[in-house]
């Protein structure tokens, strides 16, 4: 067996055993600490799957973001969110909010993850942490599963640290609700 396929075998089962326990929120995240609330939200561009090259953090003024940090695609609890985001896209839609997926895997990654799950929102590919750095999201070689709450003027609304992907989406939707009343 490969280095590699050892490697991510490894990582595949200290991902499920994490989220099993339910502790890979706020106990590992290193690397940086939260961007402030009520402040601008750091600015980025990262490169996606979606064949646009890479995505900004502006091209969305306007708009409410949902940036979610995730650890590694096609990993149970990964899946989970990304498909009940997807389930759930019409509504956030209809709430004028774009979703924004956020890991360490690369592009060709991404792009199997979205034809896999039927994703069709973007996924960018923080392949060296950079930006999970940024935003306090960062695991060491990967991101953290947390989520930013952006309003439209770019300014950081909300930050959800300790998220089961299950109820994750109604959560955030609820949030949306609320910012938007």
């Amino acid at each position: 067996m490969s280095r590699r396929i050892f490697a991510s075998i490894l990582v595949s089962c200290f991902l499920t055993v994490l989220t099993w326990l339910d502790c890979v929120p706020t106990a590992l995240a290193m690397g940086g600490k939260l961007p402030p609330v009520d402040r601008p939200a750091p600015e980025f561009t990262l490169p996606t799957n979606t064949g646009d090259g890479e995505i900004s953090l502006s091209d969305y003024r306007g708009q409410w973001i949902v940036l979610y940090f995730y650890p590694k695609d096609f990993t149970s609890g990964c899946t989970l969110e990304a498909r009940i985001f997807q389930k759930d896209l019409s509504k956030y839609q209809a709430r004028n909010a774009q979703i924004l997926g956020v890991s360490a895997d690369d592009v060709d990654s991404h792009a199997e993850f979205c034809d896999s799950e039927g994703l069709k929102f973007p996924l960018l590919a923080d392949t060296t942490g950079e930006i999970s750095k940024t935003y306090g999201s960062w695991l060491g070689y990967l991101s953290a599963r947390h989520t930013y709450l952006i309003d439209p003027e770019g300014n950081l609304r909300k930050i959800f640290l300790d998220v089961r992907p299950p109820i994750h989406s109604k959560e955030v939707l609820a949030s949306l609700d609320k910012f938007q009343s």
